[in-house]
């Protein structure tokens, strides 16, 4: 991918940046200029091909620990010219029917998605530059429930207004605060999760007849934490190629 330097001189930090989408953003990041730090938990192989690629640092750390968390933080102001950009895009599934949820797994799900969120706009408040950019990435399911989603929904939603909340609580220093929300995205995960069929189905249902692809997400997480997306902040930007609800 051409450089387009947009971002030069600019920081970021991507969690959950080494498989799929995350790993489609770390690229378009550091391809237009970022310096960027991004997390990872099980995929190192995956992580250290990614940090080889792109330049960037991949940092081992689980989400749902508050002490990783911090080292993770740690890490990136050690590394990062400043902190301007902040992706939370790392996420756990945790599909189950309510029923069947357990009180591990529920309490799993809420640390990775919610709680890990809110700590990273917390420390990006304390120490990002005038100007910057935070992103989340949320879920269409958000706004299009189904079976078995609960934790994963909720969860997200969580996510959804504390992005909300603080685009009001940091806009004076001109820092933008978005959501952005894919629909079906063709990674590893959606296919070992669905049969071909319900892939096929899902085509369907968007206005452009086709999966999403994880470097069209990252587009519009460029968009927003770049110069151009100045203007639009507490914005859900759903990301689907106009799948029906």
């Amino acid at each position: 991918m051409t450089s387009l330097s947009t971002l030069s001189g600019m920081g970021a930090l991507v969690t959950g940046g080494s498989r799929g989408i995350g790993r489609a953003i770390v690229e378009r990041l550091a391809a237009d200029g970022a310096d960027v730090v991004f997390s990872y938990h099980t995929s190192t192989e995956a992580a250290e091909r990614v940090a080889a690629e792109t330049g960037a640092l991949a940092v081992r750390a689980d989400q749902g620990s508050e002490e990783d968390l911090a080292r993770l933080f740690a890490m990136a102001e050690k590394r990062l010219p400043g902190v301007d950009i902040v992706v939370n895009n790392a996420a756990e599934g945790g599909q189950a029917p309510i029923a069947d949820v357990t009180r591990e797994t529920y309490e799993r799900v809420f640390a990775v998605n919610a709680r890990a969120t809110f700590l990273a706009i917390q420390w990006a408040g304390r120490v990002m530059r005038d100007g910057g950019r935070i992103v989340n990435i949320s879920t269409l399911n958000t706004a299009l429930p189904a079976p078995g989603i609960a934790l994963y929904a909720a969860s997200k939603a969580a996510a959804e207004q504390f992005a909300k909340v603080a685009a009001r609580e940091l806009g004076e220093r001109g820092i933008t605060v978005n959501i952005v929300s894919p629909g079906a995205t063709d990674t590893e995960m959606l296919r070992a999760s669905n049969p071909p069929e319900a892939l096929e189905q899902a085509s369907g249902c968007t206005a452009l007849r086709r999966l999403g692809r994880p470097d069209d997400i990252a587009a519009v997480v460029a968009f927003l934490a770049g110069p151009d997306g100045r203007w639009i902040t507490g914005q859900n930007l759903l990301a689907t190629g106009g799948m029906l609800l």
